[in-house]
């Protein structure tokens, strides 16, 4: 990559653009909202049992204007979830900024790992044992998602509650090629534990991006 365009991307004047697409969202609380998706390039959290390993290499996706993406993603909803990757890797205040002058509302999905940058209308936090969210990011978080893959996961998601604000929303959502094995137990906790919900990536049985 250009050194000047690298400085833009530095900047998050040009972010490394992997897709950009309309759909509902399948997870979490606004779950069942149409919106539209900007997936930003890049992460080195390193979840084995990620479903879009070919966002974490950053070269792969082409540094796109964010004056673009804006014109883009204002054409198609009033909903607009920024996610990755991991979108925290890039300063999000630009492109934030040019989305929120459209009135646009503005989701993130980030695992917390790097400074919290940008405006933001929603922040679902995703956690991840690999590299721990910012105290800050605990503090501003409306959701906590934790992924459950085994059952030490049930530790860690009880650990991560103790760290978030108290009107966050706790959400348990089955890793997708554990969920046969795993929905039973998580519905099981979270009858015990009913602070938790339970949350399915329902844009999969619906068979939709």
């Amino acid at each position: 990559m250009k050194k000047s365009i690298q400085d833009l991307v530095d900047k998050g004047v040009m972010l490394p653009l992997m897709e950009e697409f309309y759909t509902i969202q399948g997870e979490g609380f606004h779950k069942g909202t149409a919106a539209y998706f900007i997936r930003i390039g890049g992460c080195d959290v390193g979840c084995h049992w990620c479903d879009v390993k070919e966002s974490w290499n950053a070269n792969l996706h082409p540094p796109t204007d964010i004056s673009k993406i804006v014109e883009n993603a204002k054409t198609y909803s009033n909903t607009i979830v920024i996610t990755g990757g991991e979108p925290l890797t890039w300063d999000m205040g630009p492109l934030t900024t040019q989305l929120k002058a459209e009135g646009l509302q503005i989701h993130i999905e980030t695992s917390g790992a790097y400074k919290l940058t940008g405006i933001w209308d929603w922040i679902c936090l995703s956690p991840k044992k690999m590299k721990l969210p910012t105290p800050e990011v605990y503090e501003k978080a409306h959701e906590l998602k934790v992924i459950i893959f085994n059952r030490d996961d049930f530790r860690f998601a009880e650990a991560q509650a103790e760290q978030v604000n108290g009107d966050c929303i706790l959400y348990m959502q089955p890793e997708w090629s554990k969920r046969d094995k795993m929905i039973p137990e998580i519905v099981d906790y979270v009858m015990k534990n009913p602070k938790w919900k339970v949350s399915l990536q329902t844009h999969k049985y619906l068979n939709i991006p």
